[in-house]
């Protein structure tokens, strides 16, 4: 299938062929400016082909097959991590996951808290369901 010429073309071939999810504008740098990055991310969002988690971090999406709307193709967590490593934040396990990963708890953790080395101010969710940060020191 050829690829459209223009940069919005060029962006979906490149979200479509690519492993991860979430994206960040940086990921778009070598194409154009961040004014037309940022134009086309919105117009792919106002379209459906992709979901606004956060400030900057954008999800491919997919057609629920429960309810025919939009929907995120991977769980919040997988997301929030895979954008927080891309702007540089190390990610870490929480404690509730080396809790249990130890077998000092049964209560298998909702992955809604990660930890994560130094500081955090992005809020990310979609629908209602945000990320917690938890600083670690391991």
């Amino acid at each position: 299938m050829p690829v459209k010429q223009t940069l919005e073309g060029r962006m979906t071939y490149r979200i479509k062929r690519s492993a991860a999810s979430a994206f960040v504008p940086a990921d778009f740098k070598d194409l154009s400016d961040s004014d037309q990055i940022g134009r086309v991310l919105r117009r792919m969002t106002r379209s459906g082909f992709l979901i606004k988690i956060g400030q900057g971090v954008y999800a491919r999406s997919k057609t629920s097959k429960l309810t025919g709307k939009r929907t995120l193709e991977r769980p919040i967590q997988e997301l929030a991590k895979v954008a927080l490593a891309k702007r540089g934040v190390k990610v870490t396990e929480s404690s509730y996951d080396r809790a249990y990963s130890t077998g000092r708890t049964t209560q298998v953790p909702t992955g809604r808290v990660i930890g994560v080395k130094g500081r955090v101010s992005r809020k990310i969710g979609y629908n209602g369901n945000f990320v917690t940060y938890e600083q670690s020191s391991s």
